[in-house]
């Protein structure tokens, strides 16, 4: 039996031990050996990740001090039920692209580094959810973000994948740098990183000196480290990298980036807000992030409603709905954060399906053009039913799994009666129509009305890029209709970000 302190590390060495073996494996095995073993490390560490949830689900929040360095002075590993949900939908999903992958990828050549960094980039964002200090994110955000650029790039003999990851290269580097301004002035004014500690130290009002916290040093420190977290997660307008990358990224990359990259951030901002800083500190932030919630909603929606290539329109759908779940956790309210965390969970789910699912159109076809396909229903049944519950599932539309998440954030900001929430209630409301328009939109180009191509050889996918597609509709259609399967997940977690004091008492209780 693996001890319980012991799961973290397994959840993140499973895939960084197997991203540096891989290059080794390059040299004795075939390329499908090694998208069966990337596969299985994934699955491996999601197995993991859901042993530690019956334990955080009690209220116990698990650590592992790194080098037997006890907290504060070491730096620690400390899961509780929100960081444990996100981690398992980061790895889950994962494990499906890689599993994907098999087959869309096996036309490419250089497999190896493809694969080494897709587990590369995993175990940064793994590293990053289940972190409790926050130095050790800013290292995880890079191992996770230097290889997202050589992912993107990873087709580099097209001038496309190179021009999108040099951009997301810069700007990522950006983001990073504003973070780590952010954690030094942090540090050198409380004199920790260790975040159960900060939020120890600013519950109490007072440095170890005994002298008086400083609001303006506090709000400078958050503003910077929600500002590189918020390029992270493409809130806009920090947003334009992410439209780029994911045409220009394989498929299986583009699920990665929309399903649960962008979201590490948006989990980080999260705890920023409630578990370091707790929302007597940083209660004024959530009134920011709301209002950059509403422009993101309404510049992405109308964006995405005259895009022709499809894998950008699905960009673009990506930061509507981050504008989603950011203004759930910006009413700040224990509603509003259920549904936020509900709404990242099932746009993971959705979003990876309908990646996937263009993926599979752009593999039999060749092309992202929505003007140039058509008909291909008749060719491809499977992508095209499991892209078209995968849309309606992402509109919002009843009995699917986004519809739920988004009725409780509607409940959430009306609940609250606060005009600012309630306006963004209304923007929602209008801009699911509007996602629900340019899906109908696409669902229509490429799947039915008349072929402008010659689809007489087009075939549907092979079993390795369907079984994918068919367990992730299952979940938002399982999620539709017994909704309570993801409030299992989401309530404990939302709950523990409302338990700052049993978090601090926790984790430094375990030096």
């Amino acid at each position: 039996m693996i001890p319980i302190e012991q799961l973290p590390v397994l959840a993140i060495v499973a895939h960084l031990f197997t991203s540096f073996v891989m290059p080794l494996l390059g040299y004795y095995v075939s390329e499908r050996v090694q998208g069966w073993v990337s596969t299985i490390a994934l699955a491996c560490s999601f197995i993991f990740c859901l042993m530690m949830i019956p334990t955080v689900w009690n209220g116990k929040v698990i650590i592992h001090a790194m080098g037997a360095w006890k907290p504060p002075f070491g730096i620690i590993l400390a899961v509780d039920s929100v960081n444990a949900f996100v981690a398992v939908v980061v790895t889950g999903v994962c494990a499906l692209a890689s599993a994907y992958s098999l087959e869309y990828m096996k036309h490419d050549y250089g497999l190896v580094y493809y694969y080494a960094l897709l587990l590369l980039m995993v175990s940064g964002m793994v590293g990053v959810t289940l972190t409790g200090d926050l130095f050790n994110t800013f290292v995880f955000l890079e191992i996770m973000s230097v290889a997202c650029y050589g992912l993107v790039a990873f087709r580099k003999d097209v001038w496309e994948p190179l021009e999108a990851g040099f951009k997301y290269c810069i700007m990522g580097g950006v983001a990073t740098t504003i973070y780590l301004l952010g954690i030094s002035l942090l540090y050198g004014y409380i004199g920790t990183l260790n975040m159960a500690d900060i939020a120890d130290r600013l519950s109490r009002g007072i440095l170890v000196s005994g002298a008086t916290l400083s609001p303006t040093v506090l709000t400078t420190a958050l503003i910077l480290l929600a500002w590189g977290l918020g390029l992270k997660a493409a809130i806009a307008p920090m947003h334009t990298w992410l439209p780029d990358a994911h045409p220009a990224a394989p498929s299986p990359m583009s699920a990665i980036l929309s399903g649960v990259y962008v979201k590490v951030a948006v989990y980080m901002i999260a705890r920023l807000v409630f578990t370091i800083y707790g929302v007597p500190f940083a209660g004024y932030f959530l009134a920011i992030l709301v209002a950059l919630s509403l422009f993101t909603m309404i510049i992405s929606g109308f964006i995405a409603l005259v895009q022709n290539d499809i894998k950008r329109m699905l960009a673009f759908s990506t930061v509507l709905n981050i504008g989603y779940i950011s203004l759930g956790i910006g009413v700040g309210t224990q509603l509003g954060v259920t549904g936020g965390l509900f709404h990242l969970l099932n746009h993971a789910l959705a979003k990876a399906l309908l990646f996937l699912g263009a993926g599979a159109v752009i593999f039999r076809t060749g092309t992202r053009n929505m003007e140039e396909l058509g008909g291909l229903a008749r060719r491809m049944p499977v992508t095209a039913g499991t892209f078209i519950l995968g849309s309606l599932a992402i509109s919002g539309v009843p009995p699917f799994n986004c519809f739920w998440s988004e009725l409780t954030i509607y409940a959430a900001c009306i609940a609250s009666g606060n005009i600012l929430n309630i306006l963004g209630a209304v923007v929602m409301v209008v801009m699911s129509a509007v996602a629900l328009a340019f899906y109908i939109r696409a669902i229509n180009r490429v799947f039915f009305g008349a072929s402008r191509m010659d689809t007489s050889s087009v075939t549907e996918v092979p079993l390795a890029m369907k079984l994918p597609l068919l367990v992730l509709t299952a979940l938002c259609v399982l999620i539709g209709v017994y909704p309570q399967l993801g409030v299992i997940f989401v309530n404990p977690a939302a709950t523990a970000l409302f338990s700052q004091a049993s978090y601090i008492r926790q984790c430094l209780g375990a030096g």
